[in-house]
């Protein structure tokens, strides 16, 4: 009988070569771009362009949109957001100063409503501040009327997550640094202001960029404290023109005029989370 182990052929007798782990890498990249294309191309192929069109992207009903949608709506919107941010950083302040307060009933006080009003959807808020408050206090009106309100509404809505946010800072910043200002006479109160806050700002500054853009979105709820037609905002007023057109243009429109805003501001953040990190290291 003749040995067929020593006339076999070497090249079947090696074992196969495993792929490395960067090639291995490379056919996965490569397999998830070939997805993303064709399920692009099956969008793309099986959408009814011309449907969409027609509601969507008529030019005649955008161009009559302007120059409303800027000089009233988008305006109205910038409005009812900075004022938002800028109650809801001073209520966040002092509620993060009273969160790291040694006095008991200030932090039980501080944590209460932080829970409170980060569980609370932010419709309910702005219901509250319109027929809540009202009701509670009969003839009392709120300073600066609708733009009050809003203000007071997205205010409640962001300081609670804005007071987690400045506590997180400026429990980030090194103790030597408050225990370096005790030693040159600073007061708790003057050493907290002028040296932990400056620092834990710096650190703060992308989240609190980030909950600004979240405030624009939520400065839509404005319809349910009943505008003017002079204070509506970019989803009331594409709301209203959607309506009386029969056609979703209008809405697409203010959807555009949020995004002027919204991604230049996410690119802020993307800018300073990567500086700051960049510091960091």
């Amino acid at each position: 009988m003749s040995d067929t182990t020593g006339t076999a052929d070497p090249e079947l007798r090696a074992p196969r070569k495993r792929l490395t782990r960067s090639r291995r890498r490379s056919l996965s990249r490569g397999a998830q771009y070939a997805v993303f294309v064709v399920a692009v191309i099956a969008f793309a192929a099986t959408a009814d362009w011309g449907r969409l069109g027609n509601q969507f992207a008529q030019a005649d009903i955008a161009r009559r949109m302007f120059p409303d949608v800027i000089t009233l709506a988008l305006k109205n919107t910038v409005l009812y957001t900075v004022s938002g941010f800028a109650v809801g950083l001073l209520l966040g302040m002092v509620i993060a100063l009273m969160r790291l307060s040694s006095v008991g009933p200030y932090r039980w006080a501080a944590g209460v409503y932080i829970e409170i009003f980060r569980g609370l959807p932010a419709l309910l808020i702005f219901i509250f501040v319109g027929v809540a408050v009202p009701l509670a206090f009969p003839g009392t009106e709120i300073i600066g009327g609708t733009y009050g309100k809003v203000a007071l509404a997205l205010g409640l809505v962001s300081a609670a997550y804005m007071a987690e946010t400045i506590r997180a800072g400026i429990q980030a910043v090194p103790r030597g640094q408050l225990e370096a200002a005790r030693s040159l006479g600073f007061s708790p109160a003057r050493a907290m202001i002028s040296i932990v806050v400056p620092q834990a700002f710096r650190i703060i500054l992308p989240p609190l960029t980030n909950e600004l853009v979240l405030l624009f979105k939520d400065s839509s709820l404005v319809l349910f404290l009943g505008v003017t037609l002079e204070e509506r905002e970019l989803s009331k007023f594409g709301r209203d023109l959607a309506s009386q057109t029969a056609n979703s243009t209008p809405i697409l429109v203010a959807g555009l005029c949020y995004l002027l805003i919204t991604i230049p501001l996410g690119l802020v953040v993307r800018r300073m989370e990567s500086k700051t990190q960049g510091a960091a290291k």
